[in-house]
């Protein structure tokens, strides 16, 4: 999988948020905010093809969580990603 590049994080309010495109330009009543974790995973990840196995490896390497724990969050995030359109297909 990967982030389609036409997906951009923005600061908003001490946030970072990804603004989903509408008919018309951005749509601000859809956004994804991102927490540290997964504006780090987004940061190292945006530009190249990778898997949950790919983001639970940076977790685990950057947070020195359980490999377990890693992989159950780094699916939840990529599923999220999908379910928001976020992923190229």
């Amino acid at each position: 999988m990967k982030i389609d590049p036409k997906y951009k994080v923005r600061e908003m309010a001490g946030e970072h948020i990804v603004v989903m495109p509408g008919r018309f330009g951005a749509d601000m009543t859809r956004v994804l905010a991102l927490n540290p974790s997964a504006l780090f995973l987004w940061e190292a990840l945006r530009d190249r093809e990778f898997t949950a196995a790919d983001a639970a490896r940076l977790l685990t390497e950057r947070y020195g969580v359980e490999e377990a724990t890693a992989l159950r969050d780094a699916e939840a995030w990529t599923a999220r990603l999908a379910e928001c359109g976020v992923l190229e297909r």
